[in-house]
């Protein structure tokens, strides 16, 4: 047991290959796709916050479809883009932080365009984006991610859960704070995968109430698995 602990706490760079290689044995290796229309990256990241995947991809089709473009967004009546989205769920909030977004760039830009944005370095990127109100680490780290192909690991409550449980690099109280931790670990053009797969396992297997550890493809390098098998029935709740 002592050195099976030893092994699992071992360099977590090494620790984050495999265990890349064993999601991706499970789930395929994710397509990159990159999103071209950066404010849309932007916009679709805020939609997503708190819901499916189907709501908020329903949400950014009404927008575009009744709106037609980001400048009659921003434009528009602040409650007319809220009833848009409110499939969305958190309408208010999320209208606030699209509509703020938008004429922050009309304003300081003179356009709403964040193509500016792929000449920037990835640490300056993160800084300006989070400047904007409503636009936290994750947001910002998905319009890197998916938008800007930079190699950076959104963290979701998914994401925060699982590498939380696997030990990696640590047990960190904030997503944040597991979003620092992965920086510099994760290898070179395996941060699109990482991030996907992680999401498909904590939302399939490695669930916040009831983890599926007899079924996990990842149990040999989790401490959370190695603690549940060793009879410690309160990690089983876990949330």
């Amino acid at each position: 047991m002592e050195r099976d602990a030893r092994r699992r706490r071992g360099d977590p760079s090494r620790r984050i290959r495999r265990i890349v290689r064993l999601l991706e044995a499970s789930y395929g290796v994710p397509k990159a796709s990159r999103d071209r229309d950066l404010v849309g990256s932007l916009v679709q990241t805020v939609l997503s916050q708190h819901t499916t995947d189907a709501a908020s991809d329903a949400a950014f089709a009404a927008l575009r479809r009744r709106f037609g473009s980001w400048e009659a967004v921003s434009s528009a009546d602040a409650r007319s883009v809220e009833a848009t989205i409110r499939g969305a769920g958190l309408a208010r909030r999320k209208a606030r932080t699209i509509n703020g977004a938008l004429a922050r760039l009309a304003r300081e830009r003179k356009r709403i365009d964040l193509s500016f944005l792929t000449r920037m370095p990835t640490e300056e990127v993160q800084r300006y984006l989070t400047g904007y109100d409503g636009v936290g680490a994750k947001t910002a780290a998905c319009v890197l991610l998916f938008g800007l192909g930079r190699e950076v690991v959104p963290v979701d409550t998914h994401v925060h859960r699982v590498v939380g449980r696997l030990g990696v690099v640590g047990r960190q109280r904030t997503r944040e704070a597991t979003f620092e931790a992965l920086s510099g670990v994760v290898p070179r053009g395996k941060a699109l995968s990482l991030h996907v797969n992680l999401v498909r396992h904590g939302r399939s297997v490695c669930r916040a109430g009831r983890p599926r550890c007899r079924e996990c493809t990842l149990s040999e390098s989790c401490d959370f698995g190695a603690a549940s098998a060793g009879g410690s029935d309160s990690l089983g709740s876990e949330r």
